[in-house]
């Protein structure tokens, strides 16, 4: 069986001390193809209180955060209680355990980044990214943090995905950001 790389966009998510910045780019990609230049893929949920990012196929990522909004509702926004209870009915579920998305979702305290395998990370870095150009994000992001304490965390994150959109065909520089 051949391994498909999967292609899709980029979100980041980086805190620093009470502050907490979602970005995501505008890219819609059918295979090789953009389709779309100025999606949003940031969400405010629960009373404006949690961010929620996705990449990887748009109908999948929209079941998943309408999920996702139900449990934070169920848990009264405790987002590593509607993580975990979303992580399990994604993996057990034989409809779910179909959807090909990836999920980022942030309060004022957590960052976690959830997918369909079960896996809920807490990344310990107060930097979390999913998408194809998560690895160019993640890389500027530690960077700016590292050389300037002062940088606004909103900056960072832009910053960081305007760099992977330079380097990452599958994101583009239309840029949406959400702070806490």
């Amino acid at each position: 069986m051949e391994t498909q790389l999967w292609h899709s966009t980029t979100v980041i998510c980086v805190r620093r001390e009470n502050k907490v910045a979602m970005a995501g780019d505008g890219q819609v990609t059918f295979g090789d193809t953009i389709i779309k230049g100025n999606a949003v893929k940031i969400r405010r949920l629960f009373k404006d209180n949690v961010l929620a990012g996705f990449a990887g196929s748009a109908a999948d990522a929209f079941a998943l955060l309408e999920k996702f909004e139900v449990k934070l509702e169920e848990y009264s926004g405790d987002i590593l209680r509607a993580s975990v209870s979303l992580a399990k009915d994604w993996r057990m579920d034989k409809i779910l355990r179909q959807l090909e998305a990836m999920l980022l979702v942030a309060n004022q305290k957590s960052t976690l980044l959830i997918s369909g395998n079960g896996n809920i990370i807490e990344p310990e870095d107060n930097i979390a990214c999913i998408g194809s150009g998560g690895p160019y994000a993640r890389a500027a992001a530690a960077a700016f943090l590292k050389a300037d304490p002062n940088m606004d965390i909103k900056e960072i994150a832009k910053s960081s995905l305007e760099i992977a959109s330079r380097i990452c065909i599958y994101t583009n520089s239309n840029i949406v950001v959400e702070t806490l």
